[in-house]
């Protein structure tokens, strides 16, 4: 078994961590999570305009606030994962990298640091949900 953890740096993807981390130490062999950031590609003027240093280097930096509470978290409960970051549309990212590194499971947040309030579940959780390439743990 392989579970992802899909995180964008925001609380409810912190706890969503968490009850992976919790999740994983209920087995005799605990299977290893694969925790993910999707980072939504800047629009094509902002881009050119940054410049292709400036763009990679705003994307790194994304990348590594959002990955690293969830890092420090998952070290902390001493579980065993590996991490990735992708540019492109995260559900698409997700959907993906679920695929191609054969995980069993997704546990996400409910809601992402874009999400409002209002809605029942966020648009990433709902599209990851609705193209069915794994089953969904939601966490709020």
């Amino acid at each position: 078994m392989k579970i992802l953890v899909a995180v964008d740096g925001s609380d409810n993807a912190l706890r969503a961590v968490r009850y992976a981390a919790k999740i994983s130490a209920q087995f005799d062999t605990p299977p290893p999570l694969l925790l993910l950031y999707a980072d939504p590609p800047l629009m094509r003027s902002v881009a050119v305009s940054l410049g292709a240093k400036e763009v990679e280097r705003y994307h790194a930096e994304n990348a590594r606030h959002a990955l690293s509470k969830a890092r420090a978290a998952l070290k902390r409960a001493k579980v065993e994962f590996d991490e990735r970051s992708a540019v492109g549309d995260p559900a698409a990212i997700i959907a993906k990298f679920a695929r191609s590194e054969q995980c069993d499971m997704a546990v996400m947040g409910s809601h992402g640091r874009s999400a409002l309030k209002s809605l029942l579940l966020g648009s990433v959780t709902s599209k990851v949900i609705t193209a069915g390439v794994l089953p969904v743990l939601v966490v709020r």
